[in-house]
């Protein structure tokens, strides 16, 4: 038995959040939406993926944000996401490189903490 890849992330969301969703994982981070399948779509939220890339989020009733825990995307063009994040209003946090990337933070529009990563050249 062994687990050969994750699948999909999800993260938490409160209810009535599907539109700022939308305005970050899909208008900034340039993740599609794709539709969630219909016994699900009762339970609100919403599902963006392209690719192997694939973050789901759904209604947590007593919604937290994960502060600690977190996705780490990897990104072809860190600068130009960071202005991108930035000039929309998020603010972006710059940490330590990390054998060989470049790393920030960034939190969706919820307080999710989300990992940008890039390779060093």
């Amino acid at each position: 038995m062994a687990i050969i890849r994750v699948d999909h992330v999800q993260l938490a969301m409160p209810t009535d959040g599907e539109k700022a969703a939308r305005a970050f994982y899909e208008s900034l981070l340039g993740i599609p939406q794709v539709p969630k399948p219909p016994q699900l779509v009762a339970r609100g939220g919403c599902w963006f993926e392209d690719g192997v890339v694939k973050i789901h989020l759904g209604v947590e009733a007593d919604f937290e944000p994960a502060r600690k825990a977190h996705p780490a995307f990897v990104v072809d063009d860190l600068l130009t996401l960071v202005r991108t994040l930035e000039y929309a209003g998020y603010l972006v946090t710059k940490d330590q490189p990390l054998d060989g990337f470049e790393r920030r933070y960034v939190h969706d529009p919820f307080g999710n903490r989300i990992e940008l990563m890039q390779a060093r050249s």
